[in-house]
């Protein structure tokens, strides 16, 4: 690719993420006290990062049904308020089990 069809590409980019940044903030004035509006701006930043995480769990070993593994454990784990760390730490492991009985299968 060219330098030219680069800065064109980056100068679309950047115009595109500038405006849905800024077009809210010149329209909306005064602070927001709707509250259905409040609590789906709360939300907004959970479900992008959940759109873009639980896709990439599945494709993220070599086997769909070692990362289906993993992610059940995960959920699991994250249902019974595990923190963090241990989620991370069991659904690995969880993933390094599948992996070691599917190969001896």
């Amino acid at each position: 690719m060219d330098n030219q069809k680069f800065l064109v590409y980056l100068a679309v980019m950047a115009g595109v993420t500038y405006l849905i940044r800024m077009i809210p903030m010149v329209l909306i004035k005064e602070k927001i006290k709707n509250k259905f509006v409040l609590s789906f701006l709360h939300y907004i930043p959970y479900t992008v990062l959940s759109a873009m995480t639980v896709p990439a769990c599945f494709y993220a070993t070599g086997n769909t049904i070692s990362a289906a593994v993993g992610f059940v454990v995960a959920i699991i784990a994250a249902f019974f308020e595990r923190s963090l760390l241990q989620v991370a730490i069991l659904s690995c492991a969880g993933v390094l089990v599948t992996e070691l009985v599917m190969n001896f299968i």
